[in-house]
Formats: structure tokens, C-alpha cells, sequence
């Protein structure tokens, strides 16, 4: 079969299109005017041989066949990018790019000053940190658009290599003041968004217990809930790092945890780290260890 001549700009206005609120939003996305960005999904069209568009209503929208196409797309590009990382790597040798992703946890409290020390290591290598949510992250890791990234753990992962490196117990904390009760009396309750790993571990066991696990109030940084906290809007449930650092730290409303959720570190296995990763991922493990 004949591969189909299309360019990289073309499968960029293709996931534009699928991932932006208008035509004219998607085209600035990607640089160029509406004008030039509906020639380039057009000449996409004829070169695929497909509708890819539904220009039937006011608003324009990815048929079938275009999400499917927009699908592929993305994984053309993910390769594109590994391609361009590679040739940079052979060129630069151990010199280069390194992209991590990490939580707010994990990069102020467990492996900050591990960062800071790479750099002044390793002054050779561009070491960027992005600071997201774990959901978040994972979905940079598995679009390629991090190198490593270190989150709460999730279930194993196809092309995706994980190491488990710090396990955090997880507490209850309540306003100051508050007179704590039975386990069936706690709340209202102040946390992570509810896409939230720690949330949702957190959720379960409490509603195992009985608890009435009712969200007043969400954020997705720990320092924030520790101040909701503090202000009496609500109980949280935080490791100890996070909780307990002055000023303002919390105190515990039960000394014993909750539940645990463990930080891995996760990069694309179905590559060869290079030179530059992988001291970064030594780096990190003896910093966990």
C-alpha cells in the first residue's frame, strides 16, 4: 500500500480541529490564518481520500473517520517527536533536553534539592520540570511530551516502565479547635479535584469506614487545602509533608494513617533512555533511597 503524502503541519490541524472551541481558535493554535489552516485540512482530506470534516452545520466537526484519522495522528506525532529527540541526542551526545514531570510533592519535598543538584552536575544538559497532576502527567508521558515524570502510581501500563520510589501515609486532619469525634462525625471535607488519585484513594477508604466523605471545597495544592484547613472550611486528608510543615502546619485528628499512596517514577519503555535520562533516573533513585 502507498503511504499517503502528508505533512506534519497537516496532522497538527487535524488535532486542532478536533481539540479547540472554533475554526479561527484552532488555526491561531497552530500559527497560520483560517484561510490557510481550511486549505491544509482540505489538501489532508484529498491525499487521505476521506471526509474528515462535517461542514454541514455552523460549526465545523470531526466526522468519524477524522477522530479515527486525528487518533493516528497523535501517534505520528508522539514518533515525530521521539525522531527529533534521538537525532538531538546523537548529535549533542550526553548534552540536550530533558523534560520531567512531576507533582507538587514530589518536586518541593522529596526530590527538589535532587533537581537542583543535577543541574549544577550535569550544566551541560536543559533539565525542565513541569509541576501538574498526576492525570495530567501521565498524559504528557504517554503523548511523549516529558521524558519522565514522577506521580502517584496507577495500574501498569502498556510502553510505560515504572519504579515505585517514595510511599506516603496519608492522615486526617481537622480545623484547630475541633473537637473529633467518632469516625461517622468527620467532615465536611476539603481536597483534590476529583480526578485525583490521592482523592480517590482517600474517598474509598474513608467511605469504607462510614464516613460520610461530603467535598466543600477543591484544589489541587496541598498548601491550599492546608489553609482551607486552617481557616475551618473543612477536613482534608494529606501526608504528613505536606500537612505538617511550618508555618501553619496541621495537626493529625487521628495518629494513625488512613491510607498510603506511593510516588513512582514512569518513563517510555518502548525506548532506550538516553545518556542524559538515565543519570537523571539514578539520580533520582539514590535520592529516594
Amino acid at each position: 500500500m502507498e503511504l499517503a503524502d502528508v505533512t506534519i503541519a497537516q496532522l497538527r490541524y487535524l488535532l486542532a480541529s478536533r481539540d479547540e472551541e472554533s475554526w479561527k481558535v484552532a488555526a491561531a493554535s497552530c500559527g497560520v490564518s483560517p484561510s490557510a489552516f481550511s486549505q491544509g485540512i482540505a489538501q489532508l482530506e484529498r491525499k487521505l481520500d476521506l471526509d474528515l470534516i462535517d461542514r454541514s452545520g455552523r460549526q465545523r466537526s470531526l466526522t468519524a473517520a477524522g477522530y479515527a484519522a486525528a487518533t493516528h495522528a497523535e501517534l505520528v506525532l508522539a514518533q515525530m517527536r521521539e525522531l527529533s529527540r534521538w537525532a538531538s541526542e546523537v548529535r549533542e551526545g550526553e548534552a540536550g533536553l530533558l523534560v520531567v514531570g512531576m507533582i507538587d510533592t514530589a518536586a518541593v519535598h522529596h526530590f527538589g534539592d535532587a533537581l537542583v543538584a543535577f543541574r549544577r552536575r550535569y550544566p551541560e544538559i536543559e533539565l525542565r520540570l513541569i509541576v501538574q497532576p498526576s492525570a495530567s502527567l501521565t498524559e504528557l508521558l504517554l503523548r511523549s511530551e516529558v521524558d519522565l515524570i514522577v506521580a502517584v502510581e496507577v495500574a501498569p501500563m502498556q510502553n510505560v516502565q515504572s519504579v515505585p520510589l517514595v510511599r506516603e501515609p496519608m492522615y486526617v486532619y481537622a480545623p484547630p479547635g475541633t473537637d473529633i469525634g467518632a469516625e461517622a462525625t468527620w467532615g465536611p471535607w476539603v481536597t483534590f479535584p476529583q480526578a485525583s488519585r490521592s482523592r480517590a484513594l482517600a474517598g474509598a477508604e474513608l467511605q469504607r469506614r462510614g464516613v460520610d466523605f461530603t467535598v466543600v471545597a477543591e484544589s489541587s495544592q496541598p498548601a491550599v487545602l492546608r489553609e482551607m484547613v486552617q481557616l475551618g472550611m473543612g477536613w482534608t486528608v494529606l501526608s504528613s509533608v505536606d500537612a505538617e510543615r511550618e508555618p501553619h502546619a496541621l495537626r493529625r485528628a487521628h495518629p494513625n494513617a488512613v491510607t498510603e499512596r506511593v510516588l513512582s517514577m514512569s518513563h517510555r519503555s518502548d525506548r532506550t533512555p538516553s545518556p542524559a535520562l538515565s543519570r537523571l533516573i539514578d539520580a533520582l533513585r539514590v535520592e529516594a533511597s
